[in-house]
């Protein structure tokens, strides 16, 4: 696995899951950097933190990826997709992670707090952390989706 650098962030209503996460970071040895939210009592509002946590994986000069902590997941991947050369993806269970991945090279990973609890989430970060894009039928797909974003950047 690549030492790629991890970029987390959450809201307060991700926060409780971000632990969960983290730990798994660690237990990887993954370099990895927290931009909030730190406590449950700090109100500021998911587009916000999913902004920080892509402009800093797009302005970090080295190969990155984050994880987005939210209620849902939706909200952040919504957000995060605007980005240009951000492809986020909300993954519930581990194959949709696998497939995140593999078939779709997603550079930021999303889950909901209130949708899934730790120890599945803890399942699916270390899946999606452990795996790299696979060059095969889906290459083509993702060539179209990558010239897709560089045409809308204009």
């Amino acid at each position: 696995m690549t030492a790629k650098k991890i970029i987390i962030g959450c809201d307060n209503a991700g926060i409780a899951l971000k632990p969960a996460i983290v730990s798994v970071i660690r237990e990887l040895d993954l370099p990895f950097e927290d931009l909030g939210v730190m406590s449950a009592d700090d109100g500021t509002y998911y587009p916000l933190v999913a902004q920080k946590v892509c402009l800093s994986i797009l302005r970090s000069g080295e190969p990155a990826q984050g994880i987005l902590l939210c209620g849902t997941g939706i909200g952040m991947a919504m957000t995060a997709n605007k980005f240009p050369g951000i492809f986020a993806a909300v993954c519930h269970d581990i194959y949709s992670a696998e497939r995140a991945r593999l078939s779709n090279d997603a550079n930021l990973l999303c889950m909901g707090a209130r949708v899934i609890g730790p120890e599945l989430a803890k399942m699916i970060a270390r899946e999606w952390l452990s795996l790299t894009f696979q060059d095969g039928s889906s290459t083509p797909k993702v060539a179209a989706m990558h010239e897709i974003d560089r045409v809308n950047r204009r």
